[in-house]
């Protein structure tokens, strides 16, 4: 059985500003940078991965950089595992009005311009499957970005309904699979 260990990326200035990103290079905060280093302690404790892949987006890329000074892996980037694409929204507020968004069915809508949740994990979850192929049956580690880590969770348990929230900033989604067959996904409460 490998183990998938997804991290969502240390706090970003994006985050800290409660903004949707209007570029792909908005870097870490400090806190952000810290995050990342009690996440990369937390995993060399518990686990033994062999591979890091991350977002292409400077925040997984730092994010992963700054771990890997403690796991010292392989590190490749993965462009499939960007961050959603907020169209219109990019640079507003997170509580910015969303025209026809529905709760109960927020995987369905994209902002004008942007990406369903849907179409968000139809492209991750195909660079997830090519990681857990390609890591077999060792642990990897795979940094990337809160909606991305909704939609994997859609990918893995085939259910949208959890964790039916975004993922803490440097937090650990555990997932187990075999042979390409996922068997069980965790929200870490640790680090």
């Amino acid at each position: 059985m490998g183990r998938l260990l997804l991290v969502r990326h240390g706090e970003s200035e994006g985050n800290r500003d409660r903004v949707f990103t209007e570029t792909p290079e908005v870097p870490l905060t400090p806190i952000g940078q810290d995050q990342a280093r009690v996440t990369a302690a937390y995993i060399r404790e518990h686990y033994a991965p062999e591979l890091l892949v991350s977002s292409s987006y400077l925040r997984a890329r730092q994010t992963a950089e700054i771990m890997n000074e403690l796991l010292r892996l392989p590190h490749e980037v993965d462009d499939d595992l960007r961050e959603r694409s907020y169209g219109v929204l990019a640079g507003k507020p997170y509580d910015t009005a969303r025209p026809g968004f529905d709760p109960h069915n927020y995987w369905r809508w994209a902002p004008p311009g942007g990406e369903t949740l849907e179409e968000v994990a139809a492209r991750v979850g195909r660079a997830l499957d090519r990681i857990a192929r390609r890591a077999g049956v060792a642990d990897a580690v795979v940094v990337s970005h809160g909606g991305v880590m909704m939609a994997l969770w859609r990918h893995v348990t085939g259910d949208w309904a959890r964790p039916g929230r975004v993922v803490r900033n440097a937090g650990i989604l555990l997932v187990e699979h075999d042979g390409g067959c996922y068997r069980a996904a965790t929200l870490l409460d640790s680090p």
